[in-house]
């Protein structure tokens, strides 16, 4: 959760004004931790909230199963770094094609149940 940069210099004026750690925790909802973090940040003049990373968060399908059918043992990392995107993101691409990454034991039904048999 991202605090406001209004609320991150509030919480520090209460600090620097004589408030305790513990009371400017309860008064602001935020641990003693994050203030401690936000106090070495503002030292560094470094307070503003950090702006998160995005990326390509869509996937092309057709992209997607063209690169699976010529690249059958590939794992999610492998696609992922191919996509530029993250492991969850080509997961869940997959899953909305039906694509199933698994792959097929050596041994068949057959030979499984025979194996049964004989205990």
């Amino acid at each position: 959760m991202t605090y406001s940069l209004d609320l991150r210099n509030k919480a520090l004026k209460y600090i620097e004004n004589g408030g305790t750690w513990s009371s400017a925790s309860q008064t602001f909802g935020v641990a003693i931790r994050t203030l401690a973090l936000w106090l070495s940040r503002k030292k560094q003049n470094n307070l503003p909230p950090k702006a998160r990373p995005t990326g390509s968060y869509k996937i092309d399908e057709n992209r997607l199963k063209d690169f699976i059918a010529k690249n059958p043992d590939a794992y999610l990392r492998e696609i992922a770094e191919e996509f530029k995107t993250t492991i969850p993101a080509v997961f869940y691409a997959c899953r909305r094609s039906k694509i199933t990454l698994k792959k097929r034991r050596h041994t068949t039904k057959k030979e499984t149940k025979k194996k049964d048999g004989n205990l």
